[in-house]
This record gives structure tokens, C-alpha cells and sequence, in this order.
């Protein structure tokens, strides 16, 4: 794929696809796990040598922006956007490669442990035991765990180096609790590791273990911006539709100045939102010196403005959007656990912040005109 016209006929035919299929699904249900394998979504950036399609982070972000579109259940954005790249920055081996091909082919569902409270830290750690390695740690609302076949869990060794474990859910040692959310389109749990004793063989060093733990939290802060920037544009979609035919006084609701405006914000919002979240996925693809900022930029205001949208979503519709048979209700959940997920808004701009704190004892010069 070169050529900026076959990348976006590319992205448009993968866009349309994944919109045919999410549509199809049942609105309770996620799609079918076999209609996910086979549509190539979960192999979209693993080579080809493992059955996957060579393709990018940015093809991974049509996908999963797609998915917010449709309020979508179901595991694809913990596998694809975490778990697969996740065993893709790890030392290449039989059982690595094994898992990586059954991935793929969805015969199997990984999720990477990553807590949704967490920036690029693990609070697992991995030491030494008579009868082999043995995990300790707890993290929480790790996106999908109640429902994956294998966990991949990053921990730090007692040297300090960071490694990936495959971890059987139902192993000694090893608990999952569910965790349930308001957003009732997502699964949560609660990863404890009390003395487990792992295979040595499905303990995986990184290539650069802090280095990878960075960039997967990243990945995760981008992946949630990007399903956020989805169902925005699906709220959009449906308000600008319905102000459309409901009528009041006479007159379609959508000639109403107030009304305008409100649309005309929401699309200004968006239109920010879509540059934001471009900027960072490819940042994030191309492993920039600064993709961390445009992270956060993205992050911070692509979830922050998709709540307000929601939420405006609703107030246009009038008392029909207060309805559960709306379904804005379900958007509206969905975007206020996005804001949260992966570092709230807040947490982002502190990020940011950091940039303008000057070195300790060295004070930032005055800008504008000296005084005589």
C-alpha cells in the first residue's frame, strides 16, 4: 500500500466493512468472534509470515473508531489494539509465535493487563521460586479479562527489567473477579496474582521493556480516542437526522437558530477531535520523539468533547433521548467511561503541563518588554 489514493481507498473499503458487519450484529450482542477472525481485523499489524496483513496502527484506528460508531461490544479493541502489538514487541519464539498465529486466527483470546487507572507502569513483578517464576500483583479494570483465554501480563523482574508472562486465567494463584461498569456495552476485571508459578517458557522479554510499556499505554490512550471520536460522530449523525423531520410549531426543529448552533459546535468539536486523533495514531505508529504529547492532546480532548456531545445529543432530541428505546443512553455511558479510561482528561493536561516546568532552582524568564 503506497500512495496517499491507495491508503485511502484502503481505509475507506476497511471502514466499509467493519461498519456492514457492526451493523449487523445484534445491538445486545457483540459480532460473532468468527466474523471478527475472518474479516482480518485482529491480524491487521502482524506480518505476514504469521497470517496477519502487514498493515499499521492506522489501519487498527479505522477499526476501532468504527467500533465506538456502533457502541459495539466484544473483545477487538483489547486483542487487536493491545494484545497483538503487545506480543509483536517481544522476543520472537515457538510458543510466542505459536500464541501470535492463534491470535490472529482468533482461536484464542489474549488480553494485555493494563490497568485502566495506570500510565505506562506495572505493579506486577516477577521473582525467583524453587519450582520456577513466580507472579505477584494486582491491577484493576483491565478491559475484557473476565472473558479472555490467556492473560498477558507485564512485570518487573527483580533486576528491574520488564517482561511479558502468559498467564492461564485459571491458574493457582490467579484470580479474575468481574468488575461491572455503568457502560454496559464493556466487560472489567480484576487481575490478582498471588504467588503464581509460571512456565518458563512463557515468560517473554521485551526488546525495551520500559520503552514498550510506554508505547502500550499510549496505544491504549489513542485506542480509547479513537472510540470516542466513533460514537461522536454517530451522535452527530442521528441529531442531525432527527432535527430533521421532528417538528414543533409548524417548523422542522432544524431551523431553529439555538438548534443550529448546537449542531454547528458539535461538528467544530468533531472536526478538532479527527485532527487530534490523526495526529497522534501516527505518531504513535512512527514511534515520534513526541508522540506522548500528541497522546494526551488527543486523549484529553477527544473524550472529554464526545460527553458533551452525548449529552447534547440527548437534549436535542427532546424527551424521546431521555428513553432507553433511543439508545443515547448507551453512547452517553460508553463516552463518560472513555473520559475516565487510561488517565482522565486531567491527568492528560498534567502530562502536558510538564513540558513548561523549568528544571528545579532555574526560574523561567518574564516575557514581554523589561521596565527601565
Amino acid at each position: 500500500m503506497t500512495g496517499t489514493l491507495d491508503l485511502t481507498e484502503f481505509h475507506d473499503e476497511l471502514r466499509t466493512v467493519a461498519r456492514n458487519v457492526l451493523a449487523a450484529a445484534d445491538r445486545d450482542s457483540a459480532p460473532p468472534w468468527t466474523r471478527v477472525s475472518t474479516s482480518g481485523w485482529l491480524g491487521l499489524e502482524v506480518d505476514e509470515e504469521f497470517d496477519g496483513a502487514g498493515a499499521g496502527f492506522a489501519e487498527t484506528a479505522v477499526v476501532l473508531r468504527e467500533y465506538g460508531r456502533a457502541a459495539a461490544r466484544g473483545p477487538l479493541p483489547a486483542v487487536a489494539a493491545l494484545a497483538v502489538p503487545a506480543l509483536g514487541l517481544v522476543d520472537p519464539g515457538s510458543v510466542r509465535d505459536r500464541l501470535l498465529r492463534e491470535a490472529v486466527a482468533g482461536a484464542t483470546v489474549p488480553v494485555l493487563v493494563l490497568g485502566g487507572e495506570t500510565l505506562g507502569v506495572t505493579p506486577f513483578r516477577l521473582d525467583s521460586g524453587v519450582e520456577g517464576p513466580v507472579l505477584h500483583g494486582e491491577t484493576s479494570f483491565v478491559l475484557d479479562a473476565p472473558g479472555a483465554d490467556r492473560l498477558l501480563v507485564p512485570a518487573t523482574r527483580s533486576d528491574g527489567t520488564v517482561v511479558l508472562v502468559d498467564v492461564d486465567p485459571g491458574a493457582g494463584g490467579v484470580e479474575v473477579t468481574d468488575q461491572p461498569v455503568l457502560d454496559a456495552t464493556r466487560s472489567f476485571g480484576r487481575v490478582v496474582a498471588e504467588g503464581a508459578v509460571v512456565a518458563a517458557d512463557t515468560v517473554h522479554a521485551f526488546r525495551d521493556g520500559a520503552s514498550a510499556l510506554r508505547h502500550l499505554a499510549d496505544r491504549a490512550a489513542v485506542a480509547v480516542a479513537c472510540d470516542s471520536l466513533g460514537l461522536a460522530e454517530a451522535m452527530l449523525d442521528t441529531t442531525v437526522a432527527y432535527v430533521g423531520v421532528r417538528e414543533q410549531f409548524g417548523r422542522r426543529i432544524g431551523s431553529f437558530q439555538a438548534v443550529k448552533h448546537a449542531c454547528a459546535d458539535m461538528l467544530v468539536s468533531i472536526s478538532v477531535s479527527r485532527r487530534l486523533v490523526a495526529a497522534a495514531v501516527r505518531n504513535v505508529a512512527e514511534g515520534a520523539p513526541d508522540a506522548a504529547v500528541s497522546v494526551s492532546m488527543a486523549k484529553s480532548h477527544v473524550c472529554a468533547a464526545a460527553v458533551d456531545i452525548a449529552g447534547k445529543a440527548m437534549q436535542l432530541h427532546g424527551g424521546m433521548g431521555y428513553t432507553w428505546e433511543s439508545g443515547i443512553h448507551v453512547y452517553l455511558k460508553r463516552a463518560t467511561l472513555n473520559r475516565s479510561l487510561f488517565g482522565s482528561p486531567t491527568e492528560h493536561r498534567r502530562r502536558l503541563a510538564q513540558r513548561y516546568v523549568s528544571p528545579a532552582g532555574v526560574r523561567p524568564r518574564a516575557c514581554g518588554p523589561r521596565r527601565s
